[in-house]
């Protein structure tokens, strides 16, 4: 099993590579090659034993899909986007880099031909969807995106359901809840205060609240992220039929009960670090955001949620912290 991960270099693609080699095997077939791709050279793993190359290279360019797929790779994840702050901001950037890269390396699926039909699991986003909402948005619900960076999704959903009806993939878009905590530094993305308010606290840093408290959002973890997309490796695609996007299981908390789990799990000393600045941008942005989803195809399908914010924590602190909070 050939793999391609272009936007490796993110967190949830260096999360993915490492379960990946952890595993040593995709739906029955072990591991052989990896190809690890993104704007800026991935890390190469520690202790893999595979053939595994490194490459830096922007998806938007001509020429660049082609060559990526030239080795015709068992199962693509396609993980790269600039995020939805930034593709808000810049509206150009946001349509090459989330529709034109990704409809490329479409096209030059389709056009190695000669049966070539790789399974591709394409991350999507619950941005997708927008207001005004039910109190849970389920299956059925229409997609009004409020945001460019939620059109781009939406319409990448949109080939990817069109190039598997016609042939040319096997592709599966997973709608991810919001990725929390995520390690690492803040980002462009407009949701990255859901994190920030988490990650930098439990580090002994400050962090800044852009919204108010009652503001509610989906969320998951990395872990399950990374579940989410070795489970889209593995469903039997016949089971989605036509409608190949799923909205995937998460948590409906508020930035309130996030706190209030924070300070259960770290105490009164790490949310203290909490300052409240409000950001009439970000707050728009988030505005417009679904809240909460019942997602009752997905866990059909065998996609499984975190079990509590707390455990989202305590898989932050387990995972990158070592178990020591400052």
């Amino acid at each position: 099993m050939n793999i391609l991960i272009v936007g490796a270099a993110g967190m949830v693609g260096a999360k993915l590579t490492k379960r990946l080699l952890a595993d040593g095997a995709v739906r029955g077939k072990a591991l052989t090659g990896l190809h690890l791709v993104d704007v800026v050279a991935p890390q190469r793993p520690e202790g893999a034993t595979i053939k595994i190359a490194l490459e830096a290279a922007d998806l938007s360019t001509p020429g660049v899909a082609e060559k990526l797929v030239a080795a015709r790779p068992d199962l693509i994840f396609h993980l790269a986007a600039i995020v939805s702050g930034e593709a808000e901001a810049d509206f150009e950037k946001g349509y090459r880099v989330n529709l034109d890269g990704t409809r490329y390396l479409f096209e030059a699926i389709r056009k190695v031909g000669d049966g070539y039909k790789p399974r591709l699991v394409f991350t999507s986003s619950i941005a997708v969807f927008g207001a005004p909402f039910p109190e849970a948005i389920g299956d059925e619900f229409f997609h009004t995106p409020l945001t460019s960076y939620g059109t781009q999704k939406n319409i990448c959903e949109l080939l990817i359901s069109d190039y598997s009806r016609k042939g040319f993939v096997d592709g599966i878009s997973i709608r991810l809840p919001t990725i929390c905590v995520r390690p690492g530094k803040p980002n462009k993305a407009a949701s990255g205060f859901f994190s920030n308010i988490m990650r930098e606290p439990l580090a002994g840093e400050e962090a800044v609240l852009p919204v108010s408290d009652g503001v509610m959002h989906w969320h998951a973890s990395p872990r399950a992220a990374v579940q989410f997309m070795l489970h889209a490796a593995t469903i039997d695609t016949a089971r989605l039929g036509a409608r190949r996007a799923v909205t995937l299981p998460g948590l409906a908390v508020t930035v309130g009960e996030q706190i209030a789990a924070l300070q259960k799990v770290a105490g009164d000393k790490v949310v203290a670090r909490i300052r409240r600045e409000p950001d009439p941008f970000i707050e728009k942005i988030v505005a417009g955001w679904p809240r909460k989803f019942s997602a009752k195809r997905a866990i059909e399908l065998g996609f499984k949620p975190d079990e509590s914010f707390e455990q989202i924590i305590r898989i932050h602190i387990e995972d990158e912290l070592g178990g020591r909070i400052a």
